[in-house]
C-alpha cells in the first residue's frame, strides 16, 4: 500500500512572511493558531489540516517537502505556484 502522510499548512504570498512565521511557530506560537488567523487557504480554518494525503496528490515541491518531514517536524518555507507554505508533518 502506498505511504500516506497527514499534513497541515499555512500558506501567505511572500517568503519574508513566511519566514517570520516559521521562526515565530519554532518559538512556541500555535501553528493551527497562526493557520487560522493568516492562511491563505481554506485549510486554515481547520487549523491548516489537510488531512492525509499520498504520493501524486499534491504539487510536487509541497509533496517532497511533505514526505521529507518527521512526524511532528515543521518545514521550512516552501514555494509553489500558491506561494508560500509551512508544512506540520501531523502523522505519518
Amino acid at each position: 500500500m502506498a505511504e500516506e502522510i497527514r499534513a497541515s499548512h499555512i500558506l501567505v504570498k511572500t517568503k519574508d512572511e513566511a519566514d517570520k512565521l516559521y521562526e515565530e511557530i519554532k518559538a512556541g506560537k500555535d501553528f493551527a493558531e497562526v493557520a487560522s488567523e493568516v492562511s491563505l487557504c481554506p485549510s486554515g480554518q481547520a487549523g491548516g489540516d489537510l488531512g492525509y494525503f499520498g504520493k501524486g496528490m499534491m504539487v510536487k515541491p509541497f509533496e517532497d517537502a511533505a514526505f521529507a518531514l518527521e512526524k511532528g517536524e515543521l518545514s521550512k518555507p516552501v514555494e509553489t505556484q500558491f506561494g508560500w507554505h509551512l508544512i506540520l508533518l501531523t502523522d505519518k
